[in-house]
């Protein structure tokens, strides 16, 4: 079984999501859903709620593309956290492609205790 998020990792990925329901620019709304997805990514739980959480923003705005994306992700998030084969720094969007690994944001990867501007970086979970 894996181990559960770290408190640190926990209140920086709830702060990301309160971000994006209380933000009124769309673009700081994606932006914090994204930080919150790399944040969730080596578990599952957090991992599917962030998609489920993209996939309300993206059917508020009216993104079909995006929001067919998301319903994929929310099938895959889960088993791919579990498996350890989600694709680490990947922002979570439909643009991105679903197993592209994605640099980590400087302050999130030391969070996740790994190196700074690491693209691939797996976490210890």
């Amino acid at each position: 079984m894996p181990s559960p998020m770290p408190p640190r990792v926990r209140e920086a990925f709830e702060a990301e999501l309160r971000r994006a329901r209380t933000s009124t620019d769309p673009a700081g709304m994606w932006t914090a859903l994204e930080r919150a997805h790399i944040l969730s990514q080596p578990w599952a739980w957090p991992h599917t709620r962030a998609h489920w959480a993209m996939f309300r923003l993206a059917l508020r705005h009216r993104d079909r593309r995006e929001a067919v994306g998301q319903v994929v992700r929310l099938l895959v998030a889960a088993p791919g956290s579990l498996t350890g084969r989600a694709p680490v720094g990947n922002n979570g969007r439909t643009a991105a492609g679903l197993f592209t690994p994605m640099t980590v944001p400087e302050d999130l990867a030391l969070l996740l205790g790994g190196r700074p501007g690491a693209e691939g970086h797996r976490v210890s979970a």
